[in-house]
């Protein structure tokens, strides 16, 4: 066992595990985030999706070992315009069915806002195209990433937080 002291959604975390341990059971098991959710185990479903370093990246197939320094954030600790506009168009539009997936959808969502704040359908095929839906939800998953990027280009700093007081 190794210890390992990890930068998650902005907190110092310690852990003492094997140096294979995928990043997905270092947060699911060490340190009880369980947003991120195991789906396949071969890094093609998208459902262990994380930022590190504000990249998506699939926590069941990155080793804690190579992790170092980078900085983790989960859906949990997501919080960003990018993800709060997602967040907002998810509860407008019913996006999720299930809701296994979203974790890792908002996730790949919210770095292709960042990165393209008005993408068209291409872009946001290209983006979301590895993230898979059992429920088969991908047109209400592009009406919410469009309606988020609506959200995104109209907010204000201080519209930034819903008045319905969901985000305190």
């Amino acid at each position: 066992m190794v210890k390992y002291t990890l930068n998650v959604n902005g907190a110092s975390r310690s852990v003492e595990v094997e140096a294979d341990t995928p990043l997905l059971w270092v947060l699911r098991d060490s340190l009880e985030l369980t947003g991120t959710k195991f789906g396949c185990g071969i890094a093609q479903c998208g459902a262990c999706t994380v930022h590190v370093n504000g990249v998506p990246t699939r926590s069941c197939r990155t080793a804690i070992s190579t992790v170092g320094s980078a900085a983790v954030t989960t859906i949990e600790g997501i919080d960003t315009p990018q993800a709060r506009a997602l967040q907002d168009a998810w509860c407008e539009l019913d996006v999720p069915q299930c809701g296994y997936c979203q974790g890792g959808q908002i996730l790949a969502a919210a770095a292709l806002l960042k990165a393209k704040p008005q993408p068209t359908d291409a872009d946001i095929d290209a983006a979301m195209a590895r993230n898979l839906c059992r429920c088969a939800s991908y047109t209400r998953i592009r009406q919410g990433i469009k309606r988020a990027a609506e959200l995104a280009a109209t907010a204000t700093p201080a519209a930034a937080t819903p008045a319905s007081g969901r985000r305190e």
